[in-house]
């Protein structure tokens, strides 16, 4: 019997028991449908982690501080440990490695605690000296105004820009943009207003804290911040990010040579590495994910085995309906091979139709949790061979013995079944 044959002969069989078929159908359909849809949420789950880690500006990335001492002061019973600086990042030193470094994002930092001078009160706000890469880096868009332009930083301008809450809390009947705010000692024109947070949306907690702490804060161009609230042109740290892992010892590598060059050979700054601690934590989380794939996918197997078990009984039951066609097929000449692959090949058949069943509705709601999240849910190659893989199996254990005691039956008994 031709392959081909026997497909066609288990299409019709199946169509002529339709609701039969629909019943059987359900279990392996939904054991597939878990399985696929299981083992795309945990593979989006993991692109969301990736690419949010990404868009916060964790990965392939280090920053580079002032190096730190431990001093014994003499005069108390017990040690104390006192952080300062041999010799002090500047905004040359940034500016030095802005022009010589190839990398994604680079920007200094300069950070500390203000008061904010309103009409009858004071409160204290984050001001920020940092450069426009600080925004790329972090995935903060402008809701209206603009980034720093090179005119200003150049001149040490007097300019900043704002965070949504900030504006949100201290201008929440219009646009803060072209006002004028005193921060410290300092008076800044707003020309910018930051957007909201476009990461933590829909329910999402990717360190939503610290992003919104964020969007409270004051930046001004670090030019200025140097200038104006820093003694010498210090600046805190500075942050460099590589366009990728290959790149990313290289770059390190650079920074370092460069830095030596420019502090005369003085070992006086240190990195820290948190590209390499987010890889680490990625890869916790990826291992974790992959575990709660392995088990979810058990899980949603128990439906599949269940769906065999349906489609073992259907195939029994067949039997007997099919005594009449059994015994003609051998009186004419079929084998016991022919009837074994006849059988064997409908429930393979029944299993792999309900297996397309499982991923047509396994795609459906993963477009559908996209669509809800903003967020694309792939359902990818692995799992739909996985699902494939798995109704094959079910089909072909459920339907084997069926398939064999129908071989071995006399076909004259077959013929004479029903009298």
């Amino acid at each position: 019997m031709k392959i081909s044959d026997a497909v066609f002969s288990s299409i019709q069989s199946i169509i002529s028991h339709k609701l039969r078929s629909i019943l059987t159908l359900t279990g392996i359909t939904i054991g597939v449908m878990a399985v696929v849809t299981m083992f795309s949420s945990i593979y989006g789950l993991k692109e969301m982690i990736s690419q949010n880690m990404e868009k916060m500006g964790w990965n392939n990335s280090i920053i580079v501080v002032p190096k730190s001492e431990e001093n014994n002061n003499k005069h108390r019973r017990r040690f104390m440990y006192i952080r300062r600086t041999n010799k002090p990042l500047t905004y040359k030193d940034y500016a030095s490695l802005n022009s010589e470094i190839d990398c994604k994002n680079i920007y200094g930092m300069i950070e500390q605690w203000d008061r904010l001078q309103l009409a009858m009160e004071q409160k204290w706000v984050q001001l920020r000296a940092t450069n426009k890469d600080y925004f790329i880096n972090k995935t903060y868009s402008l809701k209206e105004g603009r980034f720093f332009n090179n005119f200003e930083i150049k001149r040490s301008a007097k300019v900043c820009i704002v965070g949504f809450h900030f504006a949100e809390t201290y201008f929440p009947d219009g646009s803060p943009l072209g006002e004028t705010i005193t921060v410290g000692v300092n008076r800044f024109k707003i020309v910018g207003v930051l957007g909201e947070d476009e990461i933590n949306t829909n329910g999402m907690n990717f360190n939503s804290w610290e992003r919104r702490r964020d969007l409270r804060a004051v930046y001004i161009p670090l030019s200025t911040g140097a200038l104006y609230i820093r003694e010498r042109g210090r600046i805190d740290y500075i942050y460099v990010q590589a366009f990728d892992n290959d790149s990313f010892l290289h770059l390190k590598s650079g920074v370092r040579q460069h830095l030596l060059m420019r502090h005369k050979m003085t070992h006086d700054f240190e990195f820290q590495d948190i590209g390499a601690e987010m890889f680490k934590i990625t890869e916790e989380i990826k291992g974790v994910l992959k575990t709660w794939n392995i088990a979810l996918s058990a899980i949603a197997s128990i439906s599949l085995i269940v769906g065999g078990i349906g489609l073992f009984s259907t195939l029994l039951i067949s039997i007997n309906e099919k005594m009449m066609e059994i015994g003609v097929r051998k009186s004419i000449g079929a084998t016991e091979k022919d009837i074994f692959s006849y059988f064997l090949i409908e429930a393979i058949t029944l299993a792999m139709l309900g297996a397309f069943g499982g991923i047509i509705g396994s795609t459906t709601l993963m477009l559908v949790l996209s669509k809800s999240l903003k967020f694309e849910f792939p359902v990818p190659v692995e799992g739909v061979l996985l699902g494939l893989g798995f109704s094959i199996i079910i089909g072909f254990l459920s339907g084997f013995y069926p398939a064999w005691k129908a071989s071995k039956i006399d076909p004259i008994k077959a013929i004479f079944y029903n009298d």
